[in-house]
């Protein structure tokens, strides 16, 4: 992917994800809640995230244990199979925590073909974070319940974060505007 492509969509991710915090929609309080224990979305989440993983085992060179391919596929895809049947508990957290540190490789890719646009940096450091809380959120998946009871019982909180998340992703929006090739 490009480097604009990247950024805008996580420009548009964020302006999404901060609309709906800033929203004063109570379904979307009940939803959320429902997310974290819902198996449909687990379903989805851990589901692709343990695709995705196995597919780069799959394209593992020597260097990186790529004689171990077949092995390493089979344990990895054992283990999904026994988290999603054994481990349900918040999995759809640990599903979305995967994902975004699979994602995080490929924007960090995409940043990399241009090292000379400093503007590139908002998009890195808001990527660098979102490992730091997927890798946090992928060890205590209870703490993303605890910190959006937090943000729910208090108006202010969820519009003060929406409102940061919609401005992220507005300046976002312009740099991605803004890069010239």
């Amino acid at each position: 992917m490009t480097l604009f492509t990247v950024t805008l969509l996580t420009g548009c991710i964020l302006m999404i994800l901060g609309g709906l915090f800033i929203s004063n929609n109570k379904s979307i309080e009940q939803q959320t809640f429902l997310l974290l224990r819902s198996d449909t979305a687990t379903a989805i989440t851990f589901g692709l995230a343990a695709v995705w993983f196995l597919w780069h085992i799959t394209q593992l060179g020597e260097a990186d244990f790529g004689n171990y391919r077949r092995i390493l596929l089979i344990a990895f895809a054992g283990l999904a199979l026994l988290s999603f049947l054994y481990l349900r508990d918040f999995l759809v957290v640990r599903g979305i925590a995967i994902l975004i540190l699979l994602t995080a490789r490929v924007v960090l890719d995409s940043t990399d073909l241009h090292p000379s646009l400093s503007s590139r940096l908002f998009l890195v450091a808001f990527v660098y974070l979102a490992i730091i809380i997927a890798l946090y959120l992928g060890a205590l998946p209870f703490r993303l319940r605890d910190f959006l009871e937090w943000l729910f019982t208090k108006k202010h909180r969820r519009k003060w974060v929406g409102g940061f998340l919609a401005m992220y992703g507005l300046l976002l929006l312009v740099i991605a505007f803004s890069y010239s090739f």
